[in-house]
């Protein structure tokens, strides 16, 4: 069965705090939002049918290694008791030990990072656990065998020679189409970062970044997946910011389509 986790924690925002609160807000769409329970495909996600939600993971500390060694510690233990993981975060920067965790279960691991950002910074504000940088982590361990970035915005210098560095293959915002969907490679994981989306659709997210995809385009993306998925993070959602839950009932739409697509 497909487990479902909360990860609130935001102690490596580099701008905005907020989006530790993202895992109970997206949580209550499922009986206080406008829309029913299922997905596209027709699939009724129902907590203890399609997928058991663990509840969220406990932060006593905000030190940044710490934060890294509970979070890997408690995907590896899920992962090694069966089943796939969903992941609501909290910032980015979970995703380095989720996606770690996942890798040592999966030799053949790829990547699909949808973001506005390339998070792949060297070391961002002196801290090399920052939430722009987990994809750094991640390659310079040569932990996965690709890694595909889509919706990406924010190219820096620096970025562009990560990018080079590592081979990750990045469809700019700027160039995109669909046609890299049908060239992913699995077992796939799905690292999706709200404001991969444009702020008209996810105003909720601590970087607004306009030119984005909308939430039809990023569905479309998802459901055109034809490998297996393995697992998959939602982060950056920020409710401090959120407009009448706008981007939580986003959040809560995409989760139904990764439960269906993964199921």
């Amino acid at each position: 069965m497909i487990k479902l986790i909360g990860i609130p924690f935001d102690g490596n925002s580099s701008f905005l705090k907020g989006p530790a609160l993202a895992p109970g807000r997206i949580r209550l769409m499922e009986t206080e939002g406008s829309a029913n329970a299922f997905s596209e495909g027709g699939l009724h996600i129902v907590n203890g049918v399609n997928y058991q939600d663990l509840g969220d993971i406990s932060f006593p500390t905000q030190n940044p290694v710490a934060a890294y060694h509970i979070i890997r510690d408690r995907v590896q233990s899920e992962l090694a008791a069966g089943g796939q993981l969903i992941s609501l975060g909290g910032d980015h920067s979970i995703s380095f030990p989720i996606i770690e965790a996942h890798a040592e279960k999966y030799s053949d691991l790829h990547i699909l990072h949808l973001d506005a950002h390339a998070d792949i910074y060297d070391n961002f504000d002196n801290n090399p656990y920052s939430h722009a940088s987990p994809f750094a982590r991640l390659m310079e361990k040569k932990l996965v065998k690709s890694l595909t970035q889509a919706g990406i915005r924010t190219l820096t210098t620096h970025q562009r020679e990560q990018v080079y560095k590592f081979g990750v293959r990045v469809i700019e915002m700027k160039d995109i189409s669909f046609d890299f969907v049908s060239q992913l490679q699995g077992p796939l994981y799905i690292s999706l970062d709200l404001d991969v989306l444009d702020p008209a659709f996810a105003p909720g997210v601590s970087h607004h970044e306009p030119g984005g995809l909308t939430t039809r385009d990023l569905i479309r993306i998802l459901q055109q997946i034809s490998v297996p998925i393995v697992g998959a993070d939602l982060v950056e959602y920020n409710p401090m910011r959120d407009l009448n839950h706008t981007t939580a009932m986003v959040a809560y739409k995409l989760f139904k389509e990764l439960v269906s697509l993964m199921s």
